[in-house]
């Protein structure tokens, strides 16, 4: 009986009952934490819920009641809540009628409305994200910085943009919209999310850094004054040549036209 007793008093017998405490102090803290979490929750669950009747009230006869997409629209699963906060705060949507390309109006939401759309489409897939302030404010950036980021959208965007944001055409009735006065928050979302017809400039394409480099650049173009002269629209080579060829080859032209009249009267 002693050898017995001397056995459930073995030393490995506290090593366990340690191991044991530790994991129910372990189960006791997960058991708490998401109730700690969980009193965060009421305000953007109110907000998702204000947002998805926003979304089937304005959304839905195109994307679908669950954003899955229509015959009339795209499905809004997975494109996150930074594509909604650029289409609907620049009144891109919703469309007044279908078409080529959606242009831009006032938006017929508020911020808070727009807010909880944007919620609540994120809800639907992962998907880029409203971007915070300090991404794109281009705050401390050098001049160096900014001049790369003219590099930067010389090779990126100019082709469709132009050489200073001043927008352009493109194929099939569709255009590049002016630059020109657009925030710099609607800047970073456009490059993040490709609205339309425009490529998506993911963080893997284009950084963080690179895309706060080219705001700042567009920011700093578009600020500056003019200070005389013909600007052509500032729109880089294509006007110029244009003025190029029809002033110069019509002065040509007309002196051509003009030695030979005088030809013609000396004989």
């Amino acid at each position: 009986m002693r050898f017995l007793s001397s056995r459930r008093r073995h030393p490995a017998a506290k090593v366990l009952l340690l191991v044991a405490a530790l994991f129910a102090v372990g189960a006791l803290y997960a058991a708490v934490a998401p109730t700690e979490q969980s009193s965060a929750e009421p305000a953007t669950s109110q907000q998702v819920k204000e947002g998805q009747q926003l979304f089937a009230q304005n959304c839905s006869s195109c994307h679908g009641l669950n954003g899955e997409g229509t015959s009339q629209g795209p499905t809004l699963q997975g494109v996150g809540a930074a594509a909604v906060d650029f289409q609907v705060s620049t009144g891109r949507m919703p469309l007044a009628q279908p078409g080529e390309q959606a242009p831009i109006k006032p938006s017929e939401f508020s911020e808070q409305e727009v807010a909880a759309l944007a919620a609540y489409v994120d809800t639907l897939g992962p998907g880029p994200g409203v971007p915070d302030p300090s991404t794109y404010s281009g705050e401390g950036l050098t001049d160096e910085e900014i001049a790369r980021g003219g590099e930067l959208f010389r090779t990126n965007c100019s082709a469709c943009h132009n050489f200073t944001g001043q927008g352009g055409a493109l194929p099939e009735g569709k255009q590049a919209p002016s630059l020109v006065g657009v925030s710099s928050k609607h800047l970073y979302e456009a490059m993040l999310t490709g609205p339309q017809q425009m490529p998506v400039f993911s963080d893997e394409v284009l950084t963080p850094k690179d895309k706060a480099q080219i705001i700042a650049y567009l920011q700093t173009i578009h600020a500056q004054p003019n200070n005389g002269g013909l600007s052509l629209g500032g729109i880089g080579p294509v006007s110029e040549g244009v003025v190029i060829w029809t002033v110069g080859i019509g002065v040509l032209i007309g002196f051509a036209i003009w030695i030979t009249a005088r030809g013609v009267r000396s004989r």
